[in-house]
């Protein structure tokens, strides 16, 4: 697991490409602490960088940039989990390899098959990949979208790194996307492909960008994508072969030559992932657990039901209010990009890395594909309420109920306006309100950016699982769990999203999914003697912290909002007597504060 960065660009001396390609790196040091490397190629067109975490063969032979064959280089962040098979496939047909690591499987594996390599590729996994003699750098995306890619084209040159403030680092001038403030307060974060630079963006996951130097031209190819369908087929063993799959995820996101640990949190999907690695393992594994004195946030006692029987070192932290307010501009200044998220994964990598551990194993994903989220039970009745006429959705942004002033972006058409009604923020009302700007203009917005694609034939369980899965998953869980944990140099893995788990989801028919209408019933039938009953017979509560009660009257977003408008000035007034959640206060507060990248 790495941070990547590069620089193709056919105006500047090749010193002064290297030069700015090593301050790329510098700036995103934190997410590869144990090694730094870059490659000019001998045309000095070309710069590729790369910060090294270690987790797969940790001795230098795994330095990056790695060439192959004098004619390829690649600059890889990411675990290929299948690389073994792979490679074994090579050498069969008379590859050579000197060293143990993936990164070199990718590059012969790209020498024998070209692009169809990629889709070869299983795992999570974001990479710039030199061909010296074709004169041509492809950059490539895993199809889950795990790992994040961003990349500019401005001026016909290519610009790419794994976080955003590496592009100022790069001195590359870039203007502010000014749209970001309406997306993050519509959105709770800045959706794919959009980032908080105007000509930035985030490269779309199953897809490669292939850059000519000859002549400055790119291309925008998908190489693999997983597609819902509501099925036809019923598979009376299919709690089996769930469980088959899940556990063969496991076992494949284990692999590595540096300390590993579960994140348990108490719920369903982190007790599976720890007992399964408890069960398939004859020496300890390492557990985290955060826990609060707030005992309606604290899971502790379903994690010490968990960990009473299970074959593990666990660490439980407590998190109290005063080391949060103590962190918190920490949290923020690390966001990369503003998101509302991702605090949770902040504290749990910063002890992850305390108790020496390089990678964690995360249950993302889990809801998203057995129907573990309250819009799988909504959208039914969301379907329903978009079928009214517009002009009286519209008159919903007058009521003082935030919920139901949400009820306008059904107006919207298809999955966007179903996921702002379901999961907004801030009504386009209160958007236009803060940002002292033209309703219409904020509705134009949304309405044209993301582009997102009509969803025929699925029945409502697999639109919300579709829109889980491609928007709140991929926009928000995905990149806050990147780069909360990547700041402290710790990697995260995430089984339920493995391809073949993913695929088999997506292709069992909801009958199956969501029978019995209860929240991941397949998944709990599958696991059902792994998971202790209290654990899976309750309601779900989530890793969330005691925001409203730990950001009430906080010295430091009071401080922030004093240089805001009167309508900031106003939200933390709102939220203090309790007319205004956390999340909106938080979306205010990323506005004003801009410390990050």
């Amino acid at each position: 697991m790495c941070r990547i960065s590069g620089i193709a660009n056919l105006n500047l001396p090749s010193s002064v490409i290297k030069e700015r390609v090593l301050s790329m790196c510098q700036i995103q040091q934190h997410g590869g602490p144990d090694d730094e490397g870059v490659f000019v190629s001998n045309d000095g067109l070309v710069a590729l960088g790369n910060r090294r975490l270690a987790l797969v063969d940790l001795s230098t032979a795994g330095h990056q940039p790695m060439t192959f064959s004098e004619r390829f280089t690649i600059t890889f962040n990411g675990e290929i989990y299948n690389f073994k098979n792979i490679k074994s496939e090579l050498t069969q047909l008379g590859y050579i390899f000197k060293t143990e690591t993936d990164t070199e499987v990718i590059l012969a594996s790209f020498a024998e098959w070209g692009t169809l390599s990629f889709s070869k590729l299983e795992g999570m996994f974001a990479f710039a990949l030199h061909d010296n003699l074709e004169q041509v750098l492809y950059l490539v995306r895993d199809p889950v979208g795990i790992k994040p890619l961003y990349f500019s084209t401005a001026n016909s040159n290519l610009v790419f790194a794994s976080e955003i403030r590496a592009f100022k680092a790069a001195n590359l001038n870039g203007k502010e996307n000014k749209k970001w403030p309406i997306f993050l307060m519509a959105y709770g974060h800045i959706p794919e492909p959009y980032t908080t630079f105007s000509d930035v963006y985030s490269l779309p996951k199953g897809s490669f960008l292939k850059y000519n130097l000859l002549d400055r031209s790119n291309s925008l190819q998908s190489y693999r994508h997983f597609s819902f369908s509501n099925g036809f087929n019923i598979d009376s063993e299919i709690a089996g072969t769930v469980r088959s799959v899940v556990k063969k995820a496991v076992r494949n996101h284990m692999l590595a030559d540096a300390p590993i640990g579960f994140f348990l949190s108490g719920g369903i999907d982190s007790t599976i992932l720890t007992k399964i690695a408890s069960e398939s393992r004859s020496d300890k594994i390492n557990s985290l657990s955060i826990y609060f004195e707030e005992k309606g946030f604290s899971e502790k006692e379903f994690q010490d039901l968990v960990l009473k029987d299970t074959n593990c070192f666990s660490y439980q932290h407590l998190l109290t209010k005063g080391e949060f307010e103590q962190f918190l501009p920490d949290v923020l200044s690390a966001m990369d990009m503003p998101s509302c998220d991702g605090f949770n994964t902040w504290f749990i990598s910063k002890y992850a890395k305390e108790q020496g551990l390089k990678a964690v194993i995360s249950g993302i994903g889990a809801d998203e594909l057995f129907g573990g989220y309250p819009s799988f039970i909504r959208m039914k009745k969301a379907l329903q309420l978009q079928s009214i006429p517009g002009f009286i959705l519209n008159t919903a942004k007058w009521s003082n109920n935030n919920k139901i002033k949400r009820l306008s972006y059904l107006k919207m058409d298809g999955i966007k306006g179903l996921y702002l009604f379901l999961r907004g923020q801030y009504s386009v009302f209160d958007i236009a309100k803060h940002l002292e700007a033209y309703e219409g203009d904020i509705w134009n917005v949304l309405n044209d950016e993301p582009f997102v694609g009509d969803l025929p034939g699925l029945d409502s369980f697999n639109k919300a699982s579709w829109m889980e899965f491609h928007m709140y998953m991929q926009n928000q869980l995905l990149r806050d769990a990147d780069v909360m944990s990547m700041v402290h140099g710790v990697e995260i893995r995430v089984p339920f999203l493995d391809s073949e788990v993913v695929d088999l989801l997506m292709k069992t028919q909801t009958a199956q999914k969501f029978g019995k209408g209860l929240p991941k019933q397949l998944l709990i039938d599958a696991f059902k003697d792994l998971i202790p009953e209290p654990v899976w017979n309750r309601k779900k509560m989530g890793f969330s912290f005691p925001f409203s009660q730990w950001l009430k009257n906080n010295d430091f977003v009071a401080q922030q909002m004093q240089g805001g408008n009167k309508s900031s000035r106003a939200c933390f007034d709102l939220f203090n007597e309790g007319k205004l959640s956390w999340y909106q206060l938080i979306s205010i507060l990323l506005i004003r504060f801009k410390g990050y990248a």
